[in-house]
């Protein structure tokens, strides 16, 4: 007979590079809806981390494994300061996402940086990871892989966006579960915020005050991805070729550029959600105001915010629903997301003996 309650550290890094996303969680095991979220926090990383975590697509094959090894051990004593920090007595498991470095469906490539086994070693709890190799191997996406959580956990809602470093959506149709990224968010507004000294841009105050381009704000929409039909996803690799060079030939002028990549998110944004008046809204775009305002105004709708924990730490949560599948043995990867050829159980559980 399995414990009604399973309690849960889950662990998110986004492309952003804001940090280390932790959670801890307790699920009712016969209720998944039943669950809360006890402690959460967001670990900063330093300058030389950012940096390693940054260029780790250019190293090769052998100093990329002595990185995953060693932010692995790093991700372990991250677990263990959270949970001396809190006072946590019970960790049933770890749920891990890593640090996407390549992530190219396509040619059967993703990989997500962090060893579960040395997060195992370090922290002596059983720890489940990669959670998008199975589902690239068996033809899908590998991602996204939050609307499973969306589909369990917040069914009230009509869409689940997630804004960070993309901007992401899941929703019911015909009684399928879809979802796929919808535009690049945060990864290309902080890269351009940093280059004025700031790591983002506060309530999108800089891009207010910018100009809109309407020759770049046009040749961004036209991006062929836009055209394509779900599933599918996206990755730095394809905001460093399709993006960044677009706004370099055409504009200089940073708050121009803000101004007119956030008019360009919301109204890809928009194009999704519509004008629906139950929408879930998280991740750290959501502290951009101006980008928010922007959404609502091309939707005339009034979006409301929910709390706090949910916003900052939602993919975290879901992250260890997902390990919390895995362990029962249950899907937590769906074809008609993915466009793998079965729904399946993915992840790997590693203990260490």
């Amino acid at each position: 007979m399995q414990n009604e309650f399973r309690y849960a550290i889950g662990l998110m890094s986004g492309t952003s590079l804001d940090g280390l996303d932790l959670v801890y969680v307790k699920f009712n095991n016969f209720d998944y809806k039943d669950f809360k979220i006890i402690h959460a926090e967001t670990k900063a990383y330093n300058t030389n981390l950012k940096s390693i975590l940054s260029n780790a697509i250019t190293l090769n094959k052998d100093e990329l494994q002595e990185v995953n090894d060693d932010y692995g051990v790093y991700l372990g004593k991250c677990v263990n300061d959270f949970i001396e920090k809190f006072n946590i007595e019970t960790v049933d498991f770890i749920a891990s996402h890593g640090h996407t470095v390549f992530h190219q469906p396509d040619k059967g490539i993703t990989l997500q940086i962090g060893n579960g086994e040395k997060i195992a070693e370090e922290t002596n709890k059983q720890v489940v990871y990669d959670f998008r190799t199975q589902d690239v191997n068996l033809g899908g996406q590998g991602a996204p892989l939050v609307p499973i959580g969306d589909k369990l956990l917040f069914e009230e809602y009509d869409f689940c966006v997630n804004l960070g470093g993309f901007a992401n959506v899941s929703f019911e149709n015909d009684k399928e579960r879809i979802a796929f990224d919808i535009c690049p968010v945060n990864i290309v507004l902080n890269f351009y915020v940093r280059k004025l000294g700031f790591e983002y841009d506060d309530n999108g105050i800089i891009a207010s005050k910018g100009n809109i381009n309407l020759d770049l704000l046009n040749k961004l929409n036209a991006l062929d991805f836009y055209k394509k039909v779900p599933p599918k996803s996206l990755g730095l690799e394809w905001v460093q070729e399709k993006v960044f060079p677009l706004i370099n030939d055409l504009e200089k002028d940073i708050p121009t550029i803000l101004k007119t990549f956030v008019r360009h998110s919301a109204m890809q944004i928009s194009k999704v959600i519509k004008n629906s008046k139950r929408v879930l809204i998280t991740g750290g775009g959501v502290y951009n105001t101006f980008l928010i305002q922007e959404i609502e105004n091309i939707t005339q709708t009034k979006i409301h915010l929910v709390s706090k924990n949910l916003i900052e730490y939602k993919e975290a949560l879901i992250f260890a629903f997902l390990g919390l599948l895995k362990l029962n043995g249950e899907v937590n990867c769906l074809k008609s997301v993915t466009g793998a050829n079965r729904d399946h159980s993915s992840g790997v559980i590693y203990k260490n003996e």
